[in-house]
């Protein structure tokens, strides 16, 4: 049996993979999509999008693709340092959102709830054992 990590590693890079996959259509990656959710948020500000993503990329590629959807017209700034979607970034939101309804039935197919939930579970306890020592 392989470790714990080698699984975590190969299922993140398959994840994304996927997701890429199912969003291609969309005209928007798994990072891109994760920021348009993240930047719904009443009053989101740049910083807390770095915050909730900085486990899912670094900060130089999260602050790249926030200045690609600024560029393309799917975020704006209604204020210092805020963003929100724009009416276009809404639109393309929910099309993603859909594809990735797919993706999450795809990567589910197999699992019951209960398996997911559990592994979850012991995930977000591996991860704060070792955050806190």
């Amino acid at each position: 049996m392989k470790p714990i990590g080698y699984w975590l590693n190969r299922t993140d890079r398959a994840i994304t993979t996927a997701m890429n996959q199912a969003l291609t259509s969309a005209g928007i990656t798994r990072t891109g999509w994760q920021i348009l959710n993240v930047a719904g948020l009443a009053d989101c500000t740049t910083d807390h999008v770095l915050d909730v993503l900085a486990a899912n990329a670094d900060r130089y590629t999260l602050l790249g693709t926030i200045g690609d959807l600024l560029a393309d017209g799917l975020l704006y700034r209604p204020g210092p340092n805020l963003l929100a979607r724009t009416p276009s970034g809404e639109d393309l939101f929910a099309r993603a959102d859909a594809l990735i309804a797919g993706f999450r039935e795809r990567s589910l197919t197999g699992i019951s709830i209960e398996e997911y939930q559990t592994a979850v579970r012991v995930l977000e306890r591996m991860t704060a054992n070792l955050e806190t020592s």
